[in-house]
């Protein structure tokens, strides 16, 4: 067997960082390319149904070895990694037996991976550490989920002895793009519930995430030569800026924590004359997130009002929802997972995702799908690593997960 580090790591060679600006699916052409290597793997395995469809969904079933009816069990995982940070020659580095010293990353750029700024590393003194080299991202979002899938499935195949009922394996494009589920077969998938392995650090696990929606502000203005603009000029990022301003500044990632929501200006671009925004707006609780939305709104309709009629135009788009109404009456699984966590020596940490994941809305499909953790840390930048050990942990999770369904 390939252990689940090797498989990782050679993941993390496929480049396959999706584009929110591409209309195709998958978003990004090398998804489908490490879509077909997964497909060949398990058909390597003996996995006889493993297909991509043409929207590059990698699905595959692992039959049950068992007569007694068992819950069908979904597992899904993500190809892309993020847009925000470039994922093409990634160059892996593995930290054996880490000292809780400074990790330089980059000497070169003077790159550091520290404890004093991350100081979470320190629980992991004396572990096998898998870095970046400080010029991209690792990937662990979300390949180590599937590589810890994938290594599971291995396993399982090699000790038949371990009773199981069907497993159903899933492997989505887009996902960090907001896009993961919009194609996925549910009917097609078959599981009676799933798991994502998309989770952070070691014993996460996760069944509630934010309510989320996407703002686009688009600002008019009117330019006009400074030297005689007196009461002419409608200056478009001066009034980005006041619309900004109207948010309550401490309601932005930097300041909230748990349950409490956002507004996040992601992106702003402009001139004089034509501003665009881009906010991504997260709250936990529904009405508190409606509430976030017309708030939204009541600033353009002020800012309308001062400015002049179509000033300020807003394009809100819900983009998913918590998923916890639709895990409630499913709350085995949950209690399931728990379990086998202690059972493994692993402290469960149920807290909510402040995020999403596919989970998130297959739920809303009808596929209850809660998320469990892959180990990573510092997603979606130069400082993310990954413990080899989380990874192992994760795979024997998997496993223990089927075993005991397996015995019901």
């Amino acid at each position: 067997m390939e252990s689940v580090v090797q498989r990782f790591l050679r993941y993390t060679k496929v480049d396959t960082q999706s584009n929110p600006k591409s209309t195709t699916c998958p978003s990004t052409p090398n998804q489908k390319e490490f879509g077909r290597l997964l497909v060949e793997e398990l058909y390597s395995m003996g996995i006889q149904d493993a297909n991509m469809d043409q929207n590059g969904y990698v699905m595959a079933t692992l039959p049950g070895n068992i007569e007694a009816k068992t819950p069908t069990i979904g597992f899904i995982a993500h190809m892309d990694t993020s847009p925000d940070i470039s994922s093409t020659n990634v160059n892996p580095k593995l930290i054996e037996n880490y000292d809780g010293q400074d990790i330089v990353l980059n000497l070169e750029k003077n790159i550091i991976l520290s404890p004093q700024d991350f100081p979470e590393l320190l629980q992991y003194v004396g572990q096998d550490l898998i870095t970046t080299d400080g010029t991209t991202l690792l990937g662990a979002d979300d390949k180590a989920g599937i590589a810890e899938i994938m290594t599971a499935i291995e396993y399982l195949i090699n000790h038949p002895e371990i009773k199981r009922g069907p497993i159903k394996i899933g492997f989505t494009p887009d996902e960090e793009i907001g896009r993961g589920a919009d194609l996925f077969d549910v009917n097609k998938f078959n599981a009676d519930f799933a798991y994502t392995l998309d989770g952070g650090e070691l014993g996460t696990l996760e069944y509630e995430n934010f309510n989320a929606a996407q703002a686009i502000i688009k600002i008019k203005g009117r330019n006009v030569h400074p030297g005689t603009a007196k009461n002419k000029m409608k200056n478009a990022l001066l009034i980005g800026m006041e619309f900004h301003h109207m948010l309550p500044p401490t309601e932005a990632p930097a300041y909230t924590e748990n349950y409490e929501g956002f507004y996040h200006l992601n992106d702003m671009k402009g001139n004089v004359e034509e501003v665009e925004m881009y906010y991504i707006i997260r709250d936990h609780d529904l009405n508190s997130f409606e509430n976030r939305k017309n708030q939204i709104k009541k600033n353009a309709d002020y800012l309308n009002e001062k400015y002049g009629v179509h000033t300020i135009t807003v394009h809100l788009s819900d983009q998913y929802f918590n998923m916890k109404e639709k895990i409630q009456p499913h709350m085995h699984i949950i209690e399931t997972a728990e379990k086998v966590m202690k059972i493994l020596g692993i402290t469960p940490i149920i807290v909510p995702i402040r995020g999403g994941t596919d989970g998130a809305r297959l739920s809303y499909m009808g596929l209850p799908t809660p998320n469990l953790f892959t180990g990573g840390h510092n997603y979606h930048g130069r400082f993310e690593y990954i413990p080899t050990l989380s990874m192992e942990k994760a795979v024997q999770v998997i496993i223990k997960i089927i075993e005991l369904y397996g015995q019901a």
